[in-house]
């Protein structure tokens, strides 16, 4: 990207380093830290806990225990106020309440990735350290229930327990890829490659990041407080005759959901309003837009699913019927309500991987990104598609039949530019001379993946398919295709393209292709079964089967132990690179034009010593002549800016 770089401004973008006044020689274990944090929650859940019981003995009791669900979910909540207070992340609202300033203890040592910090850097890393603690988990869950699924007959876990660690995996992984490129790389580039040197919000940007690493914790007390029975949906009337983990599973999408709309708006802002001087809408690199469409739909969309928690809370603690058909409530309320969020959350996962891809593809074939126009597009018709097509999740619910060929229509629709996307990349893939670097590996399996995921969507948007195989593996082998197939393959190929911007070092690329092939072989081994194993009748969450079917399960879960080894590749990968034998990485080593590539590895806390002025979008590759992208000398400000504006979007 061709730039040019203004003077210093005290205006937007500016920020101060950080002070290192008597406070920064105090030792690294001293103020508000994690170990703050948990003793916070630990304490607030006690209060919580002591207080519903006080004012609801008796009243409420979960199901088969001396609790009771007020006490459950006030403990839960003055627990996350706890852990926020631990974590120093309520200090200024509450100084601001009491008429005092409130300055954060900035640290420059490793103890920052533990505090609460207002540099976008930090809080992207934070964000990918807690996004990893989330898929370990998750994929330990899914290690289980593959485990169990072995044998059709034989059962480690009672029935209970099984559909518990369902519904844990299931919900644990949803809330890691609502976050998974928006949290650690959306917070982390885009500052970087809009030109601008923090994000719009640096105080909701890190309690953003602390409300979700609380959410984590929330959810995963369910395993212990009996877990829930309703799969990652949460449906009613479940939802209302189920045990305390129940409780958990509403309060911890509430507090994930508090994050997602802070993070999603603090995104926004920052892409609209912080963009360098000449970097118009049509010279925006494409991850950044999949980035503004994915802000929004956190911003509009998760609210329903704050609300919807909010619901389901008051009926299992206050005595309300939102959910409770006796009462004058509707299962259908929380259906709605659910998948109203729920179907734009399926591209809050997907378009960032386009994102990630679309970035990535000119690099490796050095050809200008095809039809970066249409791409874009693209994004937002799927942004905007994405809020009417909720329904086609319940053509089997029983709801009015009538309502089906509208929402079949809209389903159908949504892939026409979701096609535009996926053509822009094929475009630039054409007669192109790739370079098979571990990006672009993870870049081809994204197309290979999603194709198939798209395909299978496809058939499952006409209604008689769906109704003949809604409800089983079919569905589910879909979705994962489509999701881990797409958002988890992309980012992986994210962390090896922009980690030697990030950490200065290089992963070791024989590994990374070692990790790729596992993780990409073992991918199609475990869930391409699945696809037969759902037409031939096996329905989710249910661990007996049809004894035909074992031998398909059992290649299916050999194979995902596989799947689950090669991250163990990637960890070795990670820790042997950058901390047993880390080799410096050159300053830009796939020599890209992204505006981020154009400062230093890793990058300094202001980002950008001079405000850079755009002159072109990043991806003129192979061209006649070389097109400057931004000009990083300092030179007159007014006539670069002049000039950059005169270039049209």
């Amino acid at each position: 990207m061709t730039v040019e770089i203004a003077p210093p401004t005290s205006g937007v973008g500016e920020v101060r380093p950080p002070t290192r006044g008597p406070a920064s020689r105090r030792p690294a274990w001293f103020g508000q830290h994690v170990g703050t944090a948990l003793v916070g929650m630990v304490a607030g859940y006690a209060l919580g806990h002591w207080i519903g019981n006080v004012i609801a003995s008796g009243y409420a009791h979960v199901q088969g225990s001396g609790e009771n669900d007020v006490a459950i979910v006030l403990g839960m909540v003055l627990g996350v106020l706890g852990w926020l207070a631990g974590i120093g992340a309520l200090n200024y609202p509450l100084a601001k309440l009491v008429g005092r300033d409130s300055v954060p203890r900035e640290t420059t040592g490793w103890t920052r990735y533990f505090r609460y910090n207002l540099t976008h850097k930090v809080v992207g890393m934070q964000y990918l350290i807690m996004v990893l603690v989330f898929l370990f988990t998750g994929g330990l869950l899914a290690m289980a229930i593959r485990t169990e699924l072995l044998s059709p007959t034989s059962h480690i876990y009672g029935p209970g327990t099984y559909i518990s660690i369902v519904s844990e995996h299931g919900t644990v992984m949803m809330m890691m890829a609502s976050s998974m490129v928006l949290g650690p790389l959306g917070n982390y580039l885009v500052p970087l490659m809009i030109g601008s040197r923090r994000m719009a919000f640096p105080r909701v940007e890190a309690f953003s990041f602390w409300c979700f690493t609380a959410g984590y914790f929330v959810i995963l007390s369910a395993l212990p407080l009996g877990g829930f029975p309703t799969g990652w949906t949460g449906y009613a009337p479940l939802q209302t005759e189920a045990t305390a983990g129940m409780d958990s599973y509403l309060v911890g999408f509430l507090v994930v959901g508090t994050g997602m709309v802070l993070a999603g708006f603090n995104i926004v802002v920052t892409i609209i309003h912080y963009r360098a001087p000449g970097m118009t809408w049509g010279r925006m690199p494409i991850f950044v837009w999949s980035i503004l469409v994915t802000g929004v739909l956190l911003a509009t969309a998760t609210p329903t699913l704050a609300v919807a928690c909010l619901f389901g809370i008051l009926d299992r603690t206050a005595q309300t019927a939102f959910y409770v058909n006796e009462h004058g409530g509707s299962s259908y309320l929380w259906e709605n309500l659910f998948w109203f969020f729920g179907h734009p959350e399926v591209y809050i996962m997907a378009l960032p991987g386009f994102g990630i891809v679309g970035e990535m593809l000119p690099v490796f074939t050095r050809k200008p990104l095809f039809a970066y126009k249409v791409g874009a597009a693209g994004m937002v018709g799927v942004g905007l598609l994405s809020y009417f097509v909720w329904q086609h999740h319940l053509f089997q619910s029983g709801i009015n039949p009538d309502m089906r060929p509208l929402y079949m229509l809209t389903t159908e629709l949504i892939s026409i530019p979701t096609g535009f996307i996926f053509l822009v990349g094929l475009g630039t893939l054409y007669k192109a001379k790739m370079r098979f670097e571990v990006p672009m590996l993870f870049c081809l399996a994204l197309y290979f993946n999603f194709l198939i995921g798209g395909i299978t969507g496809v058939f499952l948007s006409d209604v008689p398919v769906d109704v003949t195989v809604h409800g089983g593996f079919f569905v589910l082998s879909h979705f994962h295709y489509t999701i881990m197939g797409g958002l988890v393959f992309a980012f992986f190929g994210a962390v090896y393209y922009w980690t030697p911007k990030i950490t200065g070092k290089t992963l070791n690329q024989r590994l990374g292709k070692i990790h790729f092939w596992m993780m990409f072989v073992f991918f199609n081994l475990t869930f391409f079964p699945l696809f037969l194993v759902g037409l031939f009748d096996q329905p989710r969450r249910v661990f007996e089967y049809a004894k035909n079917l074992q031998t398909l399960n059992d290649v299916a879960s050999v194979s995902a132990f596989l799947l689950g080894s090669s991250f163990l590749v990637f960890v070795a990968n990670f820790v042997w690179s950058l901390w047993i034998d880390p080799k410096r990485a050159p300053a830009n080593p796939w020599g890209s034009n992204g505006l981020e590539w154009q400062t230093a590895s890793p990058p300094a806390w202001y980002n950008f010593e001079r405000i850079p002025v755009v002159l072109a979008d990043p991806y003129h590759y192979s061209e006649p002549t070389e097109v400057p992208v931004a000009d990083l000398a300092p030179t007159n400000f007014a006539d670069a800016a002049a000039a950059a504006n005169g270039g049209g979007a």
